[in-house]
Order: structure tokens, then C-alpha cells, then sequence
């Protein structure tokens, strides 16, 4: 009778789509601990990585207002995200939102599973991503911004900006249709906050003394930890992006190994010989110049593609918060635009490049030519800048109006730690 039942049950997978997909939708263990572990890594990179990475950037007198934004904007996103963000970015929708049926995770069970993996370690991995984004955009403007203003402008730029970028490139909408590339967030996550935190450097405005004061960092070997912690937990981004231990996670992973190496040589012997000294700075700002650059492209490429873009990432990376930074006249802290954007827009496009077969790349959908994918991927890029601009220009203005950006420039000089949030980093 066993057997009996078993064969009926294969028969109907076989002849029923519903009851296939039902069969083969099972959840793998293995797979299951490698999102987790992946997810988890994410959220490493999202609150100690950028907190000191940019922390150790600023002047001592800042470094608490930075990582106080980080952890406040993470905790943010993260309870937003449950309450509505999964669903506008992932739920069925139009070509750029989702919808509002999985309101507080409603909708999803215990044992609903994607792929070969618990549905609930999908959320909480998507959420890592957004976390990250909101993350970076704050290195643009800091030291001179409101806290309230921040809290503000996130809430509508995650809701307005990230959700539907998120849904038109990972979940079916408008930019997935269209057929763009973009493995683990070069868009998304990279271009998106990097517009956001350029057109926020322009309307917060310069810091007080910028071009006649030197900007130094206060604290390089914190830069270091910060682009170590941040470079390890890049592996849960771009493997974990694969959604299975799998071949592609697999060169993910050693693309992403690759590229970096890559991107710092090129920027440290490019400073070398621009500067004449190479610089710890030069090497941790290659580094996730050539994090950057491979994010879009990890899971597409070949090993050789990566390293070339890797290699070309660092130089247009340096070029981004040297030439392009003094040409837009900004005052951008952190260099966000310098390094996300550029290097993002380089991934992106290289992306629609270096995936050719004929290069080492996976090859393109079926159909698909390489002049073709190029336009997909610029096309991808343009939207992503105009869309984050927009919506960020937007945010900013209702934060101005509502509770101002700027914080005066005797509580600028004092410093935010002690004046925003009572507190000093460092006993004088």
C-alpha cells in the first residue's frame, strides 16, 4: 500500500506543476545554516564594520554622533522592515512596489520555504541588505547633521527609495523584467545610497572650515578594523546572494577574494607613484573600492573578469574622491559618492561586459547580446541615480522644514558628541 501511494504521488508531481513544485520545495539543512551564517555576517559588516570604518574618519569630537546614526538608523530599518518593508519590496505588486499583504509578516509560516531555505531567514537576510544601505548614506553628511534629521530622512527615503529599488531589481519588478544584472546590490544598495548621500552632502552643506582646515582622521587603526570587519562579512553579501550553497555562491566567493586584492594594489601603487608614498588610508579605501566593484557582478563573472575589474576599481576609485570629489565641489565626509557610486556604476556596467561567455562569465539569457546587456545595465544605473536622487532631495526638504538639518556652527565646533548626545569618545 506504501508503495502503492508513493507511486501515485510521483505520478501526479509529474503531471500536477503544483504538487512538483510542492515536492521539490523542501528545506535543506546545510543550506539553511549557510543563510543564516551569511545573514548573520551581513549584520556584522552593517553596525561595528561602517560604525568604525567611517567613525575613524572623522575628528574625535564626531565619532559617537556617526556610530549613534549607525545603530539608531539599523534598529530603524530593521523594525520598518518587519512591519511593511519585506512586503513592498518582495510581495506581488506592480512594476516598481510590492503590496501591503504581508503587513507584519503575516502571511508567512513557520515552514513556508524559498528555494531550499526557511522564507523567515529570506526576511531577515533581505533586511541585513537595507540595514547596510541606510548605514553607508550617513558617512556623506556627517558631522555637521541634526539627529532628528537623519531619523526623518531615512524613514522616507527607506519607504520611497530603497523599497521599490529593491522590488524592481530583486523582486519582479521593472528593472528585473527589463533583464539587469545585479547579483548582490550595486544598485540597491551602492549607487542607491551613494546619490542619497551626495545630494544630502550638497543640501546639509560643507563643515565649517572645509578647504582652509585640514579634515584629518582621527583614528586610522580604527579605519583598519573597520575594513577588515567589513571585508570579512562582504562574503555573506556576495555568497550568501547565491541562495545556496552552491557553484555560484562558490565564485562568489572567490571573485570577491580576487577583485579586492585587485582594487588594492591598483589604488596604492596608483597613489604611490601620484603621491609618492602609499598610504593605510589608500590600501582600506581599495579595499572596498574593490568590494564595491565586484558586488553587482560576483555571481556572473569569471575569476580573470574579476580581477580586471578589481584592478580598474581602485583606480577609479581614487579618481572618485580626488578628481570627481574637487569637480562637484562637496564636502562628502566619508567619500560615499567617491567610492559606492563610482565604484558601483563601474561594477554595474562591467557587469554587462565581463558576464560574457566568450570572456569567462556565466553568458547572458538566452537572446541576449553583450551591446544589449550594456544598455540594461546603464539603463539600470540611470534609474537608480534618478529615482535615490529624487526621493532624497524630497526627504531632506520635509526634514528641513520639520525639524531642520543643520545643527548651529558654535554646537558644529564644540562637536555633536558632547552637544547631541551628552557624550565625549575620549577623556581630554
Amino acid at each position: 500500500m506504501k508503495i502503492l501511494l508513493s507511486k501515485l504521488i510521483i505520478g501526479l508531481s509529474v503531471v500536477i506543476p503544483g504538487v512538483a513544485m510542492a515536492a521539490e520545495n523542501v528545506a535543506d539543512k546545510a543550506d539553511n545554516a549557510f543563510m543564516m551564517i551569511c545573514t548573520a555576517l551581513v549584520l556584522f559588516m552593517s553596525i561595528p564594520g561602517i560604525a568604525l570604518f567611517y567613525g575613524g574618519l572623522l575628528r574625535s569630537k564626531n565619532v559617537l554622533s556617526l556610530m549613534t546614526q549607525v545603530i539608531a538608523t539599523f534598529s530603524l530599518v530593521c523594525v520598518l522592515w518587519v512591519i511593511y518593508g519585506y512586503s513592498l519590496a518582495f510581495g506581488e505588486g506592480n512594476a516598481f512596489f510590492g503590496n501591503f499583504h504581508g503587513v507584519m509578516l503575516k502571511d508567512i509560516h513557520l515552514t513556508d520555504v524559498i528555494g531550499t531555505f526557511y522564507k523567515l531567514i529570506h526576511v531577515v537576510f533581505q533586511a541585513s541588505f537595507a540595514c547596510i544601505t541606510v548605514g553607508l548614506i550617513v558617512g556623506g553628511f556627517a558631522e555637521r547633521i541634526r539627529f532628528s534629521a537623519v531619523i526623518l530622512f531615512i524613514l522616507i527615503w527607506f519607504t520611497l527609495a530603497y523599497l521599490p529599488m529593491a522590488h524592481m531589481v530583486w523582486g519582479g519588478g521593472y528593472l528585473f523584467t527589463l533583464g539587469a544584472i545585479d547579483f548582490a546590490g550595486g544598485t540597491v544598495v551602492h549607487i542607491n545610497a551613494a546619490t542619497a548621500a551626495l545630494v544630502g552632502a550638497y543640501l546639509v552643506g560643507k563643515r565649517s572650515g572645509f578647504g582652509r582646515e585640514a579634515f584629518k582622521p582621527h583614528n586610522l587603526p580604527m579605519v583598519f578594523t573597520g575594513t577588515a570587519i567589513l571585508y570579512i562579512g562582504w562574503f555573506g553579501f556576495n555568497a550568501g546572494s547565491a541562495s545556496s550553497a552552491n557553484e555560484i555562491a562558490a565564485l562568489a566567493f572567490i571573485n570577491t577574494v580576487v577583485a579586492t586584492a585587485g582594487a588594492v594594489l591598483s589604488w596604492l601603487f596608483t597613489e604611490w607613484m601620484a603621491r609618492g608614498k602609499p598610504s593605510l588610508l589608500g590600501a582600506c579605501s581599495g579595499c572596498i573600492a574593490g568590494l564595491v566593484a565586484i558586488t553587482p557582478a560576483a555571481g556572473s563573472v569569471g575569476i580573470g573578469g574579476a580581477l580586471i575589474l578589481g584592478l580598474v576599481a581602485g583606480i577609479a576609485g581614487l579618481w572618485g574622491v580626488v578628481m570627481l570629489k574637487s569637480w562637484l565641489n562637496v564636502d562628502d565626509t566619508c567619500d560615499v559618492f567617491g567610492v559606492h557610486g563610482v565604484c558601483g556604476i563601474v561594477g554595474c556596467i562591467a557587469t554587462g561586459i565581463l558576464t560574457s561567455s566568450a570572456l569567462g562569465g556565466t553568458g547572458y539569457a538566452e537572446g541576449v547580446t553583450m551591446l544589449k546587456q550594456i544598455g540594461v545595465q546603464a539603463a539600470s544605473v540611470g534609474v537608480c541615480i534618478v529615482w535615490s536622487g529624487v526621493v532624497a532631495l524630497i526627504a531632506f526638504k520635509v526634514a528641513d522644514i520639520c525639524v531642520g538639518l543643520r545643527v548651529s556652527e558654535e554646537l558644529e565646533r564644540e562637536g555633536l558628541d558632547v552637544n547631541s548626545h551628552g557624550e565625549r569618545a575620549y577623556n581630554q
